[in-house]
């Protein structure tokens, strides 16, 4: 039990505090309900506030979700709990669930923080950076990134040395190692899931070599390299620093493939690595970009023409399924694929190949309600029990689904989907 307990009440609980979470809670509370939005990272703003830019229309990720951010953190209805996890929720009765949600350890009294960074300055670890995607390192007390929301610093207490140098250069004294974890037990009338997805891991796939070979990167890597709150100033590889000449994109990278579990579309792999060898074409335009695919599914509005636009650009697209990567003792990297329109088998040299990986499921949601309470689809994603009707319902009934938690769409679909949820949750609080 935690030495900390707070009750409370909320019309709505969110459990998630990315694009479509956000965008939930904002619509509530923008119609005068009390929300609580729950995020298990440090910031809110999900996978989108790390992008470089958006498909088709090549806008500043960061600069769409950054606003959008700032005024949830500022809307008086909305009560934002980062750095903590849903762990059950009951539902009582009508218009009556209560939720136990745990809000772990900063190390650091957020009120106090102001986000001058001295801390990590000053902290003498370096651990790998999971918000660079484990490219570069940062320090054991650190700001997860430059527009992290709130902009608050953490103490990563396992890699901690409890050295003192971040309590003597912090100059509100906000660094408090005594903090423990907050149990809330909250009364709410509605929950909203928008939990997102997780990317698939491509150590699934052992034949592409990522992990063994330094060259071989996951498209979210390569977003981070080309994004403007980069680890560098330039795209580089990770193997030896130099930049790329030969760079190749592997798609379906853990989509439709039912021997790594997971046989569906991904739905945005296509759109992102066109977008992506987009942007390298303006960063490197010495490079030769080959995109090496299945099919190309670009079904959106404008998305035609943006496949159209890239291979205008230059970019080459390969029809062929790629078999296996292997390494030169250079760092190169030659992939032996099958060439689908001539029915052959080819080998090719690039020196950086990009693994475009898809989406799985988050595994959080089967764990928030009773087992089987919740049902989820054959793909362990959120089951939306009326599609067609009612897309954001889910098997109990006041629990709504947004975003990616119930399957793979892109951005302006997750806006939509949050957008039906708040709708059938203000529908169900105000109903008799």
């Amino acid at each position: 039990m935690a030495e900390n307990f707070i009750r409370d009440s909320f019309d709505a609980l969110v459990i998630g505090g990315g694009i479509a979470g956000g965008e939930a809670a904002l619509n509530l509370a923008n119609n005068g309900f009390k929300v609580i939005l729950v995020e298990k990272d440090l910031s809110i703003g999900g996978k989108m506030i790390h992008l470089s830019k958006v498909f088709p229309t090549l806008d500043c990720s960061a600069c769409i979700t950054t606003p959008k951010v700032s005024e949830i953190s500022r809307h008086p209805s909305i009560t934002i709990l980062t750095g903590s996890e849903v762990k059950k929720i009951v539902k009582r009765g009508e218009n009556d669930f209560e939720a136990m949600v745990i809000k772990h350890p900063r190390y650091v009294r957020e009120e106090d923080c102001t986000g001058c960074q001295l801390c990590e300055q000053a902290c003498p670890v370096v651990v790998k950076d999971q918000y660079q995607y484990d490219m570069v390192g940062r320090k054991a007390a650190y700001i997860p990134f430059s527009i992290a929301s709130p902009r608050v610093a953490a103490i990563d207490i396992e890699n901690c040395t409890l050295c003192g140098a971040c309590e003597k250069a912090c100059p509100t004294k906000c660094i408090d190692f005594t903090q423990e974890a907050t149990e809330y037990q909250l009364s709410l009338r509605t929950v909203i899931i928008a939990t997102g997805f997780n990317l698939f891991d491509p150590l699934k796939i052992e034949r592409f070599g990522y992990g063994k070979m330094k060259n071989v990167i996951t498209s979210m890597q390569m977003e981070r390299l080309l994004a403007p709150t980069r680890p560098f100033n330039t795209v580089l590889r990770p193997g030896d620093g130099k930049m790329p000449c030969r760079l190749a994109y592997v798609l379906c990278a853990g989509s439709r493939d039912i021997t790594v579990g997971n046989p569906i579309c991904s739905q945005i792999c296509c759109m992102y690595s066109i977008k992506q060898a987009q942007l390298l074409m303006g960063a490197l335009p010495m490079a030769d970009v080959t995109i090496y695919y299945i099919n190309i599914r670009s079904f959106g509005k404008g998305f035609e023409e943006f496949y159209d636009q890239a291979k205008g650009m230059g970019v080459n697209f390969v029809k062929g399924k790629i078999g296996m990567i292997s390494e030169k003792e250079n760092g190169d990297l030659i992939l032996r694929y099958e060439d689908i329109n001539a029915s052959v088998v080819k080998e090719a040299n690039h020196d950086m190949v990009i693994l475009s990986v898809g989406l799985v499921s988050n595994p959080d949601n089967a764990a928030f309600f009773d087992r089987g309470e919740l049902r989820l689809d054959p793909f362990n994603f959120v089951c939306q029990t009326d599609l067609l009707a009612s897309p954001a319902r889910t098997s109990i009934d006041g629990v709504f689904v947004a975003g990616t938690a119930s399957g793979p769409m892109d951005i302006p679909d997750s806006i939509l989907s949050a957008g039906a949820a708040s709708s059938e949750a203000m529908s169900y609080i105000i109903r008799k």
